[in-house]
């Protein structure tokens, strides 16, 4: 086992880790990135088959390399992977892959950190923790594991032939669940798709991709969420070239809609009374942002094409006007069970005074209440679009800009202090 030092250790060697490295190296700040897997490792491994980005090429990438695709395609995950890769080889990113932080303590009567790893002790004046926020699979304690019947979180889910036969309950209506149950049904499964309270943009309105309009509206760059809503998922689809989410579309194809999953017993699952309320909610987030567009596209003059057909909302169909509020799992015949319920973050490798009491970090923009700690990739660190792979290079260069303030600091102590005048 080694032991070495450097000034700047980045845990981490997915998109915020990369763009870390990309900034301290700017700098020409010493740093060391450090990989428990491969680079990109979460978009090659714990993502389903045909999963595309959820952004389109132009928008979602770091600014000083494009995807080599179209601009308006939705890069494949292995496309995702590739370019990042590329990226951390064009900057020359000093990544060690392979290598697992196993614990980070503060040094006691000194500055700095030791870091233990799978590899040996690193000793570093600053860590940045770029792990990101997709670290632990969040599955509700609903169903118990004694009930018997086949449960998966979306991050271990690939493709419709890993499950075993019947129909499927996917849980969570956000991108992903979508995705699946859209990906299920395509298959020939029978599938029921629980929704939960969730935001339904348009995937592209006169001419332009949502992600556009977030952009001219200034909406990447809110620095909060709108009160209540800090976890609400949002429902918009890349895949099969892109197109707005709408769940009567998926209630046509054959996907039966409930509600949020509530509870379990005598293999039985009950729903919440609250589809037809989530439904419209995302119908009412859906329709805000289109007059917004309208708006502004009046006030500047731009000459797009109206698309009067997308305010209309065609009626709700069966499953949310007479909802199922109770689903025997045998009966229905399902066979499985996939939770698109997201994810939750694991820091306890991270044994510093740098998180409240629900263990959530405790920060301002990435930087940590533990003075030499800073947090990168985290949803909403400085904005809406903090998770995203830009947002991520931009709150990833606040930090380096942060770093580079208290070396100054650090310069002044070491400095010769002044002669007193008498």
């Amino acid at each position: 086992m080694s032991s070495t030092a450097t000034e700047v250790l980045v845990v981490g060697g997915g998109q915020a880790g990369i763009a870390m490295s990309e900034h301290l190296g700017d700098y020409g700040v010493p740093h060391i990135v450090l990989e428990r897997d491969r680079v990109a490792e979460r978009w090659r491994t714990s993502r389903w088959d045909s999963l595309v980005a959820n952004g389109p090429a132009w928008h979602d990438r770091f600014p000083n390399l494009e995807f080599p695709c179209d601009p308006d395609a939705f890069p494949t995950k292995e496309e995702v992977a590739a370019y990042l890769a590329e990226y951390a080889e064009k900057i020359g990113a000093p990544i060690r892959t392979g290598v697992e932080v196993t614990s980070v303590t503060k040094n006691f009567g000194e500055p700095g950190f030791r870091v233990a790893t799978s590899e040996g002790t690193i000793d570093a004046r600053y860590v940045v923790a770029a792990t990101g926020p997709f670290q632990k699979p969040v599955i509700p304690a609903v169903i118990p594991e004694s009930a018997g019947i086949h449960q998966i979180h979306s991050s271990t889910y690939f493709n419709p032939r890993q499950l075993p036969d019947g129909a499927v309950l996917v849980i969570g209506a956000g991108s992903s669940g979508v995705q699946i149950a859209d990906e299920l049904r395509r298959s020939g499964r029978e599938v029921y798709l629980a929704v939960s309270p969730h935001d339904r943009p348009p995937r592209r309105y006169r001419g332009r991709d949502f992600v556009w309009w977030l952009g001219v509206l200034n909406k990447w760059e809110a620095a909060t969420p709108p009160q209540g809503a800090e976890h609400v998922t949002i429902a918009v689809s890349g895949a099969r070239g892109g197109h707005t989410v709408d769940f009567r579309d998926l209630a046509e194809e054959g996907i039966t809609l409930v509600g949020t999953a509530e509870s379990y017993e005598d293999g039985k699952i009950r729903f919440a009374s609250d589809l037809k309320q989530n439904i419209a909610q995302g119908d009412a987030n859906y329709l805000s942002l289109l007059r917004e567009a309208d708006a502004y596209i009046e006030r500047n003059g731009l000459d797009l094409p109206e698309e009067p057909a997308a305010h209309h909302l065609r009626p709700d169909p069966e499953s949310v006007t007479n909802p199922l509020l109770e689903l025997d799992l045998a009966e229905g015949g399902v066979g499985s069970i996939v939770w698109a319920t997201g994810f939750t973050q694991d820091y306890s490798w991270l044994k510093v005074d740098a998180f409240d009491e629900q263990g959530r970090p405790r920060h301002r923009r990435g930087i940590s209440s533990e003075p030499g700690v800073f947090f990168l990739g985290l949803p909403w660190q400085s904005r809406r679009g903090s998770s995203f792979i830009w947002g991520v290079w931009h709150d990833a260069r606040f930090l380096a800009d942060h770093i580079m303030i208290r070396r100054s600091y650090r310069a002044y102590d070491s400095a010769e202090a002044p002669a007193t005048v008498s």
